[in-house]
């Protein structure tokens, strides 16, 4: 495994198949595709940015990388990809094997290029979407939360502020005098047209013409755009004193009925009003959402408190009346958000469902971050929100307007992507007619990204003949390249260049070679995130029964044993662990819905299509640490004889932290050892799995839950 990780902190990918099946059948008899699990903006801190646009190929368009073949006398690269022929331009004269450009040496198969000229002009725009139908407790806590965030943004970015409950608000920051709002009524669904023309924002310019859809570039003034969106340093006052005189919806809610609450109407008013005035830019929607949606387009369920919110059982039975009319809306909704290249984040904070299934198409697909706690003044949301601003060591990095583009070898073709993208719908050779995800396509647009977000990649290999040994070994490479263009935080355009070899094999002695090449953790994620994608496309899937057809088909094949004797069974390091993956998968909540909403079970997914391949892992296997007097800390099984009454248990399950005290160590703690100067290793050992698990919290977004608790305590189960 640790060669995978090597070459994952080299190049940001994890491939299941190291060594790749040769033929189309040899793929399809390896079960788990050939796939990858990449992290396109990584960070790399050796890796070199190169002030100058790339050289490429002008056959295929792929990138000069250390694969192609160079003639120095000749001045001439051959694309590994299409092998083309290329002349070098007159710059790249002085070049020898003595002098070479980064592009071509061997360790840099992951580069950067930065344009100096194509930095965007447009700051780092933020559109907060709020929810005042909640009770007043929850709207203190929202206020104190946003009144920190707002604190926390570039003084440069500009601020945006709606409101919503029965009713749209959008507010005038730029109006200071005295508050200013705009209000839509929330039942009804507002044309960009309607918006612009009721927002008065064609007093000083004409409307343009019919049929033309106006925007920053062609007829909104800056100053029509600037009563709504402001700089932060300009507006911090005014936005204060709004949150602070911010009142809960004050429209009567009867006993017998839910909260009034039109979410959809007040995000499809921000994405029109976003997309009018910074269209292009790399704007973020911030929706901070505290139940379920109950007015106009996107509600999900009635008012009347009699009907109940759909459960799995509802969607499977298709009788969740208000889910399929709520999910085309927001896929509308995304279509328009991918196209001016926004992004949606989700903060769903309540004890009920708020629509995260319904929403999670615009979110996904426009890159978005997803947070989903119990309350506004839970410690997921609260430091989930701060991190997500936070500019110190451990900064997201979020950064906007990626594309994401792949080329790869004339044997190989794209399936699809399952991940936070949309595709640009760009058909060509490279594309299959098999469709996985975002597929029949080379090109994505990634609005959002920051630098964990990974996309799984899946290949199909359309080599139909096994071509001859002494073929095979002179040309035995399959060839990979993944460019993502993308604005930086510090807002300069870049273009990230990853370029990849695999060798492939083909025939009878090929088996060893696939084992040695199996990466058993990354061949697990690719099948949770195939599972999850096929059990919300596919209506009578049965995932139980394809993942543990998929197990039987890997072990006989790649399995040793001899026929009718079940104990001469055995399998290779390398696929050791997998079944036990598997085991794990099939009990997750990923595949087992049951005592999860739907609203749950779309959240677990959206975190896992968007995860590396080491977190994924968690999030399918828990890991579990053990600490005692007797050794240094080390992993236990995931078993209940791992409990003892002097041991601390560390469970790591992605979304929830726990520490768990045997009932000697919780005893010991009570009685108030740890302050005593005598037993300053008990302190050290109480300490020891606190500051792993901090450790942990402060790597991870979002943020998870904590829970401390002791043996026979309340909480232990």
């Amino acid at each position: 495994m640790a060669e995978f990780m090597e070459l994952e902190g080299q190049d940001g990918v994890r491939m299941a198949w190291n060594v790749i099946p040769g033929t189309k059948q040899e793929a399809s008899n390896c079960v788990v595709p050939v796939s990858a699990v990449y992290t396109p903006i990584k960070p790399f801190p050796n890796m070199p940015v190169l002030p100058y646009a790339p050289l490429r190929c002008r056959n295929c368009r792929s990138v000069l990388n250390p694969f192609s073949i160079v003639d120095f006398a000749a001045k001439i690269w051959i694309c590994p990809f299409c092998f083309q022929r290329n002349h070098f331009p007159p710059h790249y004269a002085s070049i020898s094997d003595e002098n070479l450009p980064a592009e071509l040496f061997p360790q840099y198969t992951t580069i950067e290029y930065q344009s100096p000229g194509e930095a965007s002009s447009i700051p780092p725009v933020f559109m907060f979407v709020v929810d005042t139908s909640i009770i007043e407790e929850e709207m203190a806590f929202l206020k104190s939360a946003l009144s920190q965030a707002i604190g926390l943004l570039p003084d440069n970015s500009l601020v945006g502020l709606i409101t919503f409950g029965t009713l749209v608000h959008v507010h005038e920051l730029g109006f200071g005098t005295i508050p200013k709002t705009y209000v839509f009524k929330g039942s009804k669904d507002v044309s960009k047209e309607q918006l612009l023309e009721q927002m008065n924002f064609f007093l000083i310019k004409p409307k343009p013409p019919t049929g033309v859809i106006a925007g920053a570039r062609d007829g909104l003034s800056s100053e029509s755009i600037a009563r709504f969106l402001l700089p932060a340093s300009d507006c911090e006052f005014a936005l204060n004193s709004i949150l602070e005189e911010l009142q809960k919806d004050p429209w009567p809610t009867p006993v017998d009925q839910r909260a009034s609450r039109c979410s959809g109407t007040a995000l499809s008013i921000a994405a029109s009003l976003l997309g009018a005035c910074v269209p292009g830019s790399g704007a973020r929607i911030l929706a901070f959402i505290g139940g379920p949606s109950t007015e106009g387009p996107g509600a999900i369920v009635s008012k009347n408190l009699s009907d109940p919110i759909r459960s799995h059982k509802d969607l499977d039975k298709d009788s969740a009346l208000h889910y399929h009319k709520a999910v085309k809306f927001y896929e509308v909704l995304a279509k328009q958000l991918v196209h001016q290249g926004h992004v949606l984040d989700l903060f769903a904070c309540a004890l009920d469902q708020v629509g995260v299934a319904e929403l999670k198409v615009a979110v996904e697909k426009t890159g978005g971050l997803v947070v989903l706690a119990e309350s506004f003044g839970h410690s997921v949301f609260k430091d989930s929100l701060r991190r997500v601003f936070r500019s110190e060591d451990k900064d997201l990095g979020l950064s906007s307007n990626g594309i994401f583009e792949i080329n790869c070898s004339k044997d190989i073709k794209v399936q699809g992507i399952l991940g936070p993208c949309a595709s640009l719908e760009k058909k060509g050779p490279l594309c299959s007619d098999t469709i996985v995800g975002q597929g029949s396509t080379s090109a994505w647009k990634m609005c959002g990204l920051d630098q964990a977000t990974s996309l799984c990649l899946i290949f199909e290999i359309v080599k139909k003949e096994i071509p001859d040994a002494t073929l095979q070994s002179s040309n035995n490479q399959f060839y990979f390249q993944f460019l993502t263009y993308y604005q930086h935080s510090t807002a300069e355009m870049r273009l990230r260049v990853t370029s990849l070899s695999r060798r492939w094999v083909a025939g009878p002695g090929s088996i060893q070679d696939l084992i040695a090449g199996f990466d058993q953790e990354a061949a697990a994620v690719v099948m949770a995130r195939l599972v999850s994608f096929k059990m919300e496309i596919e209506a009578e899937f049965d995932p139980i029964r394809w993942l543990d057809k998929a197990l039987i088909h890997m072990c006989s094949r790649f399995g040793d044993y001899q026929k009718d004797s079940p104990s001469s069974f055995s399998l290779s390091p390398r696929f050791s662990i997998f079944p036990q993956f598997m085991f794990h998968l099939r009990r997750s909540q990923f595949v087992q819905v049951f005592n999860n909403s739907p609203d749950e079970t779309a959240y677990f997914r959206m975190i896992l299509n968007r995860e590396n391949v080491a977190n994924s892992v968690v999030m399918i296997q828990p890991s579990l640490i053990s600490y005692s007097f007797q050794s240094a800390p080390e992993p236990a099984l995931l078993d209940v004889a791992a409990i003892a009454a002097d041991r601390i248990l560390l469970l790591d399950s992605y979304f929830t932290i726990v520490i768990f005290h045997g009932s000697t160590i919780a005893q010991w703690r009570k009685a108030g050892y740890h302050n005593q100067p005598e037993h300053q290793a008990f302190a050290q050992l109480l300490q020891a799995p606190r500051d792993d698990a901090d450790a942990i919290i402060n790597e991870r977004f979002p943020v998870p839950r904590l829970v401390i608790c002791d043996q026979h305590g309340s909480q232990q189960s």
